[in-house]
Parts: C-alpha cells; sequence; structure tokens
C-alpha cells in the first residue's frame, strides 16, 4: 500500500466524520488532566482490580497506539506528560461515539471521559463514556523515525520529531530547565536581566561575519548582532552593576555539528570582579544545572563520562602547549618548527594566529576536562584586560568540556586609549566596507567603566553536552537547513 493510499483512507475517515456531524478540527476542550497528573491520583486512591474509579477523568493527546479488537478498542495516548492508556467499548458508547471510534487512526489528537482503572494485565486504564476528535492526522506518522538515512527529515519535520520520539522532547524539556535554572542562578545571585538590540548600526565584541539587513524607514543597512558585549558594556558604564542577557546572536558562517548561523548565548558582566570570578559562576552554574535538571554531577557524552563537580582544572594556555606540543609558547622559531611538523600552514601567518593553530591542532583534542584554560597570548584578545605579571598575556579563559570550547571570559578592558588603540588594530586589514570603528563604545569608557568580569556561554553547547547530544542541530528545535533540491 503506498502512502497515497493511505492519505486517500484518511481523508475518506475525515467525509465520514462530517457524515456523521462531527467538526473534527478546533473544538475547545476544557477541564484536560495530564496523562502524569491522572495516573498519580489514581496510584493515591487505586480501587480494587476489576472495579473503577467513581469520578471520572478527562484526558486528551495523541494517539500513539491503536489496536482494534472488534467490541473493544485499546488506545496509547500521549501527551506533553508521557502516556496513558484509554479503552473504549461498544457497550460503554452510542452508535454513533462507536462508529467514530471505527474511524480513528494513528496520529489523531482526541479527548476522552471516563472512569479509571485496571485491565486483567494490570494496565491502568481510562475507560471512556465519551469521545471527541479534536484534530483528524491527514498523514501517517512515520514507522522508524530514527534511522539513520531520516535523520535530514527529522530536523525539517520536527513537529514529527517530537511526538514521534519522547526522547526528543525530553532533551527540549531540559534545555528549557537548563535555561530557567541558568536565570534563577544569576537573579539569586544580583544579576539584572535586561535586553540589547539585536539589529546594530556597527556590529562588534567578535571576530564574525555579520548576516546584513536594510531599515527601509531610516534607508540604512543594519548588522544583526554577533554579540551583545559592547552594549552590556555601556550598561556597566551606566551603574548597572551585574547584568546578563540569554540572547539570540547570528554569524554568516559554517554550519557543522557544532555551529549554526543563529545561536543561543548567554553573556554576563560584573563589576569589580575579574576572570578568576567568572570561574567560579561557570563551573558552578553548569554544575548545578546538571545536578538540578539531569539528577548528577557526572553524566554521559557519547562514550565519555563526565564529572562536573567542583572545582574544575585550571591551567594555562602555555602550560597546555608545552604538555602536548612539547614547545614553549613564546619561542616562535620552536612554534613555526612544531607547526610545520604537524601539517599546521604557518607561512604568511602572523606569529599569535600560528600559535592558535597549533594549539587547536595539537592540545584541543587532550581537553575533555571540564577545564579552564587561561592566560592567552594578548594579541589573539583585543578586549581584554593585560594580566598584571606579563602583558604578553591576556586575562582571558576558554572552558573546554568533551573536546569542544563552550564559552569565553575577560578581565575586561576599561581604558578608553589602549581600547581605541586595539580597535584600530582589529580592524586594520578588514574589508573598508565593514571595517568600521564603535566610537561611541570608546565615548562610554571616556566617562569610566569599573574594572569587570565579562563570560559568554554557549547555550546551545552545554545543552548538548549535559543531554549527550552528539549534534547542535540535536538541541536547536528548527536548525538552519540547506533547500530541498
Amino acid at each position: 500500500m503506498t502512502t497515497n493510499v493511505l492519505e486517500q483512507d484518511r481523508l475518506d475517515k475525515l467525509a465520514r466524520l462530517r457524515e456523521l456531524g462531527i467538526d473534527p478540527y478546533g473544538r475547545r476542550f476544557d477541564g484536560v488532566t495530564s496523562s502524569a497528573s491522572a495516573r498519580a491520583a489514581f496510584e493515591a486512591s487505586p480501587v480494587p482490580q476489576g472495579e473503577k474509579t467513581a469520578d471520572p477523568v478527562r484526558v486528551a493527546g495523541r494517539i500513539v497506539l491503536f489496536r482494534d479488537i472488534g467490541k473493544l478498542i485499546f488506545i496509547t495516548l500521549q501527551d506533553s506528560s508521557g502516556r496513558i492508556q484509554v479503552a473504549l467499548s461498544k457497550r460503554d458508547l452510542d452508535e454513533t461515539t462507536w462508529s467514530v471510534a471505527k474511524l480513528l487512526d494513528l496520529g489523531d489528537l482526541i479527548g476522552v471521559d471516563g472512569p479509571m482503572g485496571r485491565t486483567r494485565t494490570g494496565e491502568l486504564t481510562v475507560w471512556a463514556r465519551a469521545l471527541t476528535v479534536l484534530a483528524k492526522s491527514l498523514l501517517p506518522p512515520p514507522e522508524k523515525w530514527h534511522g539513520l538515512s531520516d535523520v535530514e527529515l527529522r530536523y525539517r519535520r520536527r513537529y514529527v520529531d517530537l511526538f514521534a520520539n519522547p526522547d526528543v522532547a525530553d532533551v527540549f524539556k531540559k534545555r528549557s530547565a537548563i535555561i530557567d535554572h541558568i536565570r534563577r542562578f544569576l537573579t539569586d545571585r544580583g544579576f539584572l536581566e535586561v535586553e540589547t538590540p539585536m539589529m546594530q548600526p556597527i556590529y562588534g565584541g567578535a571576530a564574525a561575519k555579520p548576516f546584513v539587513t536594510h531599515h527601509n524607514a531610516l534607508d540604512m543597512d543594519l548588522y544583526m548582532r554577533i554579540s551583545p558585549e559592547l552594549y552590556l558594556k555601556r550598561l556597566l558604564v551606566g551603574g548597572l552593576e551585574r547584568v546578563f542577557e540569554i540572547n539570540r546572536n547570528f554569524r554568516n558562517e559554517g554550519i557543522s555539528t557544532r555551529h549554526n548561523p543563529e545561536f543561543t548565548m548567554l553573556e554576563l558582566y560584573q563589576a569589580y570582579a575579574d576572570y578568576s570570578d567568572m570561574m567560579e559562576i561557570t563551573e558552578q552554574m553548569v554544575s548545578t544545572a546538571a545536578a538540578a535538571v539531569c539528577g548528577s554531577m557526572k553524566l554521559p557524552f557519547g562514550k565519555l563520562e563526565l564529572d562536573y563537580t567542583p572545582p574544575w582544572r585550571r591551567a594555562t594556555y602555555a602550560e597546555l602547549l608545552a604538555e602536548h606540543a612539547d614547545v614553549d609558547m613564546f619561542d616562535i622559531a620552536a612554534v613555526r618548527a612544531r607547526a610545520r611538523e604537524r601539517g599546521v600552514e604557518e607561512k604568511g601567518r602572523a606569529d599569535e594566529v600560528v600559535v592558535n593553530d597549533l594549539f587547536e591542532a595539537a592540545v584541543e583534542p587532550h581537553l575533555v576536562g571540564p577545564v579552564f584554560v587561561k592566560d592567552y597570548p594578548a594579541a589573539l584578545c583585543p578586549l581584554t584586560r593585560r594580566h598584571p605579571d606579563n602583558p604578553a598575556l591576556a586575562c582571558r579563559f576558554e572552558p573546554y568540556i568533551a573536546r569542544m570550547e563552550c564559552g569565553n571570559a575577560y578581565s575586561e578592558l576599561n581604558d578608553p586609549a589602549v581600547q581605541e588603540d586595539n580597535f584600530r588594530i582589529q580592524l586594520a586589514g578588514q574589508d573598508e566596507t565593514m571595517a568600521v570603528m564603535d566610537e561611541d563604545f570608546v565615548t562610554a569608557l571616556g566617562y569610566g567603566m569599573p574594572p569587570a568580569g565579562g563570560l559568554g556561554i554557549g547555550i546551545d553547547r552545554i545543552v548538548m553536552l549535559l543531554t549527550d547530544s552528539p549534534s547542535i542541530r540535536d538541541v536547536i528545535l528548527f536548525p538552519q537547513m540547506r533547500p530541498v533540491e
């Protein structure tokens, strides 16, 4: 039987429902009890085997299992809280309702009213006395949605993926709970949640290619933000001493298992703090989220077992390069030689770029962590305060978990003259149509920004780690996809 035949069968059933006077779409259905609540209420006051509760319950959901055995139909309904069995018996329903029951299909949304009891096999069941069709499904649900050949289709039709695979829905419930935990964690520490522009006249705060849009009324190009950093720092100048934003950022770059052009970032700033404070916030925030949402600080990620219990390892960039590449970060000749040995391109590239490329090739594969990599080469960090003991280093760290960089943090630079010079160096050599200095930010620093620690955390990657999801597409409801050919 082809899909077209299956779809035609459902259309025929739809027509027959309407002939019976049934409107299968759009009906209000009040007083619904979730399947989990119905189960809990029954377990709290169970009735003897073979008997039913005196009071009826009303449940609603999607049909995910359907077994017609003649004068008795067993259905499994799925709602957002779980599943519950429903029994429809010809002897308990009027003729029209029984006719409607015979026209049901997998995927249909229905509501039922009736008492609860257990079947002979002990299955908790709602014994329907009334049936309401809430939405007729005209397309049959997939039988093997998890097959590798269907991965792309799962992402494109997430609405089916969610109801066909409860584990997928659980990931997104956990995502919501993780974000909620982070929000409460920060507000409990006195942070103020704020909102900054998503369309910016000058983009900044990261080295990334922006998406360009156009404002018709103002007749000007704007950029979808790549980072909220420079606006959040303006708020420090304004006297808001602890601020955070859970925001959408947009970077016109590649797509991979770790990158989506539209992604969610947590960014926060704390006046009178530094990057050591940001380390403490990071490990406490992530570890408590693991415990609260996932039930443990030790969680699997693929073949790894990750232990989020604080304190996390702290290691300098130079220490790790010496440990895994056997080279002194400041011996540029040795670094270039080691890069050539490892097949890392070094000719015609700036020293700091070669150092970082070697770090990515030689060190990152070993950073199972969680580990804080700190004290980066200053040339890589134009927005960062220099290390007080060595101006060639920046007070910056990145947390690595499962060999994946999950964030970025600084002791923030607040000297306007140094910031302006760094901007000029950063903009040199860039596309002249895009290389514009944010002079207003420099002006803001001129009024005085308190010393501060700043932190950015990739929410999508943290959710990947805590839910054991191998791809960023698994934790974004509607990831960006190539057009269907």
